[in-house]
């Protein structure tokens, strides 16, 4: 290793878990080096909440994870809370507010939070080397990372890598390929929080509607999520639709009940007399184009009154279980996270270390731990990172 770099922790990828695990090791005094291969630090972090930062959910809680193990998030959730992070946030005069369902957004932009884990890095004396292409790793006695600007030898090897969403900021599967290297399984992967694409048919009914919002209760393979529903040129988005695609598999129906507040029966029985339209009638409760092209894609638009009472039945019954069934999803481009990663059964729940190999880590994105839509991925990057950082 003559040559080399010597370090104590080598850490590969400075997104917001990498920095901090790097944080974390650098304030217990270890020799920290940080690799990235981007120029710009935190591109994702600088993109998520509308470029605000969806930093956490103050109602952060192990359920709101999808992975093999349901159990494994537990242990770093709990000792390194929402509250710890909004207690470095206030630390640095960042001012924030909560909107919806618990989402915390910085007052101001996203760059805050950068410039905040940038600055607390350089305080525990964390080394940058940045862009910096990794092009092979060994374990010998130790860890030998070789990349386009030297080789780096170290105890403790952190991967920080993230997943395959969003190629276009140079998302990759370099952290799946390491756990591989060293005989870890990595579970079957696919693109979530993302939206839905469907039959060139089926899109046909809806595809000028490009824009129409409506709230609306998706469920699909047991879970259920209230939000809206957003009508697109290639099919379905939202957040209802994002938080649905992380259940959906292919070959499974949505059930879409589009009066999750109402009673469907009683609309419609109450305008059993009415001369007016079912699209019209429809129309006072739900976005006009919408219902106008729901009532001909399932219907006859014709008066209310028209309608017998068991078909009267029939369309509430589909208003409240509304069943469509997408053919895929807009892909890792469009996705904000992956679903699946490096197999859970492999690492330590309290330290994210492998266990068939002493002193490699893996953390954030990279492990089958997957958060729902609204700041919680950045929880779990918050709590893996300060885990791993706690035991490197």
């Amino acid at each position: 290793m003559a040559g080399a770099v010597s370090a104590d922790v080598v850490i590969i990828g400075a997104g917001a878990a990498g920095m901090m695990c790097a944080i974390e090791a650098g304030k217990r005094g270890r020799n920290v080096v940080l690799l990235d291969h981007a120029e710009k630090l935190g591109e994702k972090i600088r993109m998520s909440g509308g470029r605000r930062c969806k930093f956490t959910n103050i109602g952060t809680r192990p359920e709101h994870f999808l992975s093999a193990n349901p159990d494994f998030c537990r242990s770093a959730l709990a000792r390194y809370t929402p509250r710890d992070f909004i207690a470095l946030v206030e630390k640095h005069g960042i001012a924030w507010h909560e909107k919806k369902l618990g989402q915390l957004f910085s007052d101001k932009s996203a760059q805050q939070i950068i410039d905040m884990l940038k600055t607390e890095c350089d305080d525990a004396r964390v080394q940058w080397c940045m862009p910096a292409k990794v092009t092979s790793i060994e374990k010998r006695e130790r860890f030998l990372v070789a990349a386009n600007r030297g080789e780096f030898d170290c105890q403790s090897l952190v991967i920080a890598s993230g997943g395959l969403s969003i190629p276009q900021i140079g998302a990759s599967p370099f952290g799946y390929r390491i756990a591989e290297q060293f005989g870890l399984k990595v579970t079957q992967l696919r693109p979530a929080l993302v939206g839905l694409t469907f039959a060139p048919e089926t899109l046909a009914q809806f595809a000028d509607l490009s824009g129409v919002c409506v709230d609306a209760v998706v469920s699909c393979n047991g879970a259920s999520f209230r939000e809206n529903l957003l009508v697109t040129h290639r099919g379905l988005s939202g957040p209802a639709i994002l938080q649905i695609s992380s259940y959906w598999r292919p070959g499974l129906d949505l059930s879409v009940n589009l009066l999750p507040d109402r009673d469907a029966r009683e609309i419609l029985g109450s305008a059993q007399a009415s001369e007016k339209l079912l699209a019209n009638v429809l129309g006072e409760i739900l976005p006009q184009r919408f219902a106008q092209r729901w009532v001909e894609s399932n219907f006859e638009n014709q008066p209310v009154k028209r309608f017998d009472a068991a078909r009267l039945r029939e369309i509430a019954e589909r208003l409240c279980d509304w069943r469509i069934r997408p053919s895929g999803t807009v892909g890792y481009r469009k996705a904000e996270v992956t679903l699946g990663g490096v197999d859970t059964r492999e690492l330590s729940s309290k330290t994210l270390e492998a266990r068939k190999q002493p002193g490699l880590y893996f953390i954030g994105e990279v492990v089958d731990v997957t958060g729902h839509l609204g700041g919680y991925n950045f929880q779990w990057a918050w709590s893996s990172g300060h885990a791993a950082g706690q035991a490197v």
